[in-house]
């Protein structure tokens, strides 16, 4: 039976931009892997499929607050350990990492979580973070889409390099087969790599491949490689224009199942409608707008510091000649185009979730706009971007948790012990 997919993305103190500033928040706790532990076992508590750490190459203003303080694949071994059932999953740099060193990190963590591993590929976006890697700016968008294909395919070949039963501890014989693997011999436009695999191959076969690429080329690879999508949609039809595009496009790539898409989704839960506004407006009214002006001129990739606060927004370039990641600059578009917001009130709504779909209400309402978007091509699920951390995450699964399971949604239990479990996804028991 078909059921909601849930992910936690955690995020610093929060998805909202003013969430360290909060005296509740617990941004002096960012370097104890305590707060971490928390989080993910909240979560598993509330039988979501997985969490979900993004990752950075660059610091941009560290004044703003905290965006990420680990290494997240590191993050994910020590969560591996205090965790028993929800997938673990990371964001990998294809432009900035060699097919080698990912395939053997995710294939050690993927044993160490007894197959809970998944990998979100990005092509990442700024040259703050290609300069540190030793480029002089970021490669150019069909460049990087071009390595990430190759990226994937040399990665997974070298997952393949093992056959699943090669290590047979035959006291009296060979300790694994000889002919259960073999080299690769990969040579291609960005990569060689001979292989084998120095670690046998994962307990997931692989572990399951996320993307969440919204231009033109991001779509293609997503619809072509991935196993599972993260997308950013701000209202139900632009979900559903994401969501029909993908399907059509693995049907085209000779794809017989669908992919799952998460959206994000950005929550305000109490038990009125008053009382979820307050706590939007609370944090809101901590934001500076000097910070929110600077997030706003990294999405849409110009100066906004001197337009004026209360007057509508100015007019931005059309998609196509925007030549920054698109899909978020898309959302705005959207946002400004439905909504007619002043500069200010396009701030606030940017505040948290950068223009992901965001609820603000009671559990019931909420549960609501979930089931209609999974009922009605939107969405098979969310990647839950929880404003203020730990309490957003708290609220989401004491409160709206309960309604997603009483309406049959969502799983009261783990069925299965894998992510690949969890998603409904096959093992690849070979290659």
């Amino acid at each position: 039976m078909r059921e909601m997919h849930l992910n936690l993305f955690i995020f610093g103190c929060g998805h909202h931009r003013a969430a360290w500033r909060h005296p509740q928040s617990a941004v002096e706790q960012l370097s104890d892997i305590s707060y971490y532990t928390n989080l993910a076992q909240i979560a598993e508590r509330g039988k979501f499929d997985a969490i979900f750490f993004a990752d950075w190459h660059a610091i941009d203003n560290i004044a703003d607050g905290p965006r990420s303080y680990f290494d997240p694949l590191t993050l994910l071994a020590a969560l591996a350990g205090v965790t028993e059932k929800i997938g673990l999953i990371s964001t990998v740099s294809s432009t900035f990492t060699t097919p080698f060193h990912a395939a053997r990190t995710l294939a050690s963590l993927d044993h160490l979580s007894k197959g809970r591993i998944g990998w979100n590929v990005v092509t990442s976006m700024f040259d703050s973070e290609a300069r540190n890697h030793g480029y002089e700016s970021m490669p150019p968008h069909e460049w990087r889409y071009g390595r990430a294909a190759e990226f994937i395919e040399a990665v997974q070949k070298l997952w393949d390099s093992w056959d699943a039963d090669t290590i047979t501890c035959d006291r009296s014989s060979d300790y694994a087969r000889k002919d259960g693997l073999r080299a690769i011999h990969h040579k291609g436009e960005h990569f060689t790599t001979q292989g084998p695999l120095t670690i046998p191959r994962p307990p997931q076969g692989q572990p399951v491949l996320f993307q969440a690429g919204a231009s033109d080329q991001g779509r293609a690879l997503a619809a072509e490689k991935a196993e599972a999508i993260y997308a950013v949609a701000y209202d139900l039809p632009a979900a559903q224009d994401y969501y029909r595009d993908i399907q059509r496009r693995a049907k085209l790539a000779g794809r017989s199942a669908g992919i799952p898409v998460m959206p994000g989704l950005v929550t305000y839960v109490a038990s009125t409608q008053a009382e979820a506004k307050a706590k939007q407006r609370e944090l809101d009214e901590l934001l500076p707008t000097a910070d929110s002006l600077r997030q706003l001129g990294m999405f849409i990739g110009q100066d906004c510091s001197g337009w004026e606060l209360d007057a509508p927004v100015p007019t931005l370039p059309p998609l196509e000649d925007f030549t920054g990641p698109k899909g978020r600059y898309a959302t705005i578009l959207r946002i400004i185009e439905t909504e007619q917001p002043t500069l200010r009130q396009l701030l606030g709504r940017l505040a948290a979730g950068g223009g992901h779909c965001t609820i603000v209400g009671t559990p019931e309402a909420i549960a609501d706009q979930m089931e209609l978007w999974w009922r009605n091509e939107g969405a098979d699920g969310f990647n839950l971007m929880p404003p203020s951390l730990p309490s957003s995450i708290e609220d989401f699964v004491e409160q709206v948790v309960p309604v997603l399971q009483k309406r049959g949604l969502f799983r009261s239990d783990y069925q299965t012990d894998t992510l690949r479990g969890h998603l409904c996804l096959p093992l690849t028991d070979k290659p």
